[in-house]
């Protein structure tokens, strides 16, 4: 295995904004348990579960698919948020303060995986 994921910051980030999504959602109206909530925290575990499979690949190609997979989840997860919000599930400083850990997130795993694809890493 080239990179140990749990080495990345990129995948503890995932590890926390899963967590933190866990913590949210207890909040949520019971009859989104199986609706919003199932999605948003699906989204949340991908995100970290996509960064170690591809880390658990043998090749650099497989590596970055599974980055992309990540980075999707990461948009898919603030989609859900922003719709939380809108739904008016969660106030407005919480759903900024998710998002802005989102975006920092989505952000890295780009550059991680820009630097893999062009041989720094």
């Amino acid at each position: 295995m080239k990179h140990n994921f749990r080495e990345l910051q990129i995948w503890k980030e995932g590890i926390d904004n899963a967590v933190n999504t866990y913590a949210y959602c207890k909040a949520f109206p019971k009859e989104e348990l199986f609706g919003l909530t199932l999605q948003m925290k699906k989204s949340a575990v991908s995100i970290p579960a996509n960064i170690a499979e591809g880390c658990g690949r043998g090749t650099t190609p497989q590596l970055v698919h599974f980055l992309d997979i990540s980075l999707g989840s990461a948009c898919e997860l603030e989609t859900h948020v922003v719709i939380a919000q809108n739904l008016q599930f969660l106030e407005n400083n919480l759903a900024h303060q998710w998002i802005s850990a989102l975006h920092l997130e989505q952000k890295r795993i780009r550059s991680f995986c820009d630097k893999i694809e062009s041989g720094l890493l």
